[in-house]
């Protein structure tokens, strides 16, 4: 049994955060250069691609969803059975 849903934009969103970072601390210790203005398409794009998978997502669960409820009403509704009086 799954504990939580699986959320892709969350994940691409904090690989984002993390690639940014990273990129930041390699400049910091000297390892590389990068500009200043860098984080500005890495966050954006990033955040774009979490956008797209998060709606993706709930567009597949929705779906899932709506699949599962129609397979379940296939029984006759208990009123339909003789065991309860009508009036």
């Amino acid at each position: 049994m799954l504990r939580h849903e699986f959320r892709p934009g969350r994940l691409i969103a904090g690989a984002a955060v993390l690639a940014t970072a990273a990129a930041y601390l390699g400049d910091a210790t000297g390892a590389w250069r990068i500009p200043w203005f860098t984080a500005l398409p890495v966050m954006s794009g990033g955040l774009a691609l979490a956008a797209v998978a998060t709606f993706v997502g709930y567009r597949l669960r929705r779906r899932r969803s709506a699949m599962a409820a129609s397979s379940e009403n296939t029984a006759a509704p208990a009123s339909t059975s003789g065991s309860q009086a009508t009036r």
